[in-house]
């Protein structure tokens, strides 16, 4: 083992950073029959420190890919375990499909699509948690509620790699052992919180009592390690109604995505933060970082 991976998994980096060669055909599949696309390698192996983390994903290891042929809604569909299982990079040995590779009709020009460009790493935007404490005062937070924040944080933290280490929290865990304890740090109060509230995991409420009229906003949460990203339209579909619910929280106890309705009553992602590394900015995610995360989430927050 490397560095705590497993032999299979360095033989897998190995094969996607060294094996593979500039002008190698890639086939995308999804699971063990359907392909999504077809592309060629375009250039070598790069390291990308910008993408540490895509919604609790850890994928700096980069390759390029000019694609070629797109499904577009519909995959081409082989027969059941026609692409093996197994590593995530594997060389394509399905005779069946190598031959309907190699039949594709791909017009020139597509040889000749410019890739996109990647975002431009930006060291500067990994912060401090006094820098979030001091944004958080001067935009109105109150000092009990930043004193609170910087006596949790660390144990946040701590419980948060614990569960990494060790066994994954059910969602019940995450909710009790992650998300409540950050939000009354906030200085939200029993009183305008409810846990499994009308199918929602946690509903906070503006003021009392706590009606539908009230609900401000609705944290939906996901198992730690999980896309909580990807709860977001279950999120809004729990505010569908709820003209006052104007900020949704997804998460996993560790990653925080924050959207805020707009002036349209759409709801869009207004700021990202992840407890363990806390950042102005993302440049893969279009919104704010840390600081107005945390801020969006506290009770003073008005928009």
């Amino acid at each position: 083992m490397a560095d705590g991976w497993s032999a299979r998994k360095v033989t897998d980096l190995r094969r996607f950073a060294e094996e593979m060669s500039d002008g190698d055909l890639v086939v995308l599949r999804l699971g063990t029959s359907t392909v999504l696309a077809v592309g060629e390698v375009v250039g070598g192996y790069e390291w990308r420190p910008e993408f540490g983390d895509i919604d609790g994903w850890d994928i700096q290891h980069t390759r390029r890919i000019r694609w070629l042929w797109e499904s577009r809604g519909n995959p081409k569909t082989f027969g059941t375990y026609e692409l093996k299982q197994g590593d995530t990079t594997q060389r394509l040995s399905s005779t069946v499909v190598s031959e309907w590779v190699s039949q594709l009709e791909i017009p020139a020009e597509r040889y000749e699509r410019k890739i996109p460009p990647l975002p431009s790493p930006d060291e500067s935007s990994e912060i401090e948690f006094f820098d979030v404490s001091e944004f958080l005062f001067d935009h109105g937070v109150a000092s009990d509620s930043i004193a609170a924040l910087v006596d949790n944080i660390g144990e946040l933290v701590r419980i948060a790699k614990w569960y990494q280490r060790t066994s994954m929290p059910s969602e019940h865990e995450t909710v009790a052992y992650l998300v409540i304890p950050l939000l009354r740090a906030l200085g939200w109060t029993p009183q305008r919180m409810a846990v499994e509230w009308s199918r929602v995991d946690v509903a906070l409420f503006d003021k009392l009592p706590r009606e539908d009229i009230n609900l401000t906003v609705v944290v939906e949460a996901k198992k730690m390690n999980a896309s909580c990203l990807s709860a977001m339209s279950q999120a809004q579909a729990y505010a569908q109604g709820k003209s006052e619910c104007r900020r949704l929280i997804v998460t996993d106890g560790l990653r925080y995505g924050v959207y805020t309705r707009n002036a349209s009553g759409n709801f869009g992602l207004a700021a990202y933060m992840n407890l363990t590394r806390l950042m102005s900015h993302y440049p893969i995610y279009p919104c704010d970082g840390a600081r107005e995360a945390l801020l969006i989430m506290a009770p003073e927050w008005s928009g």
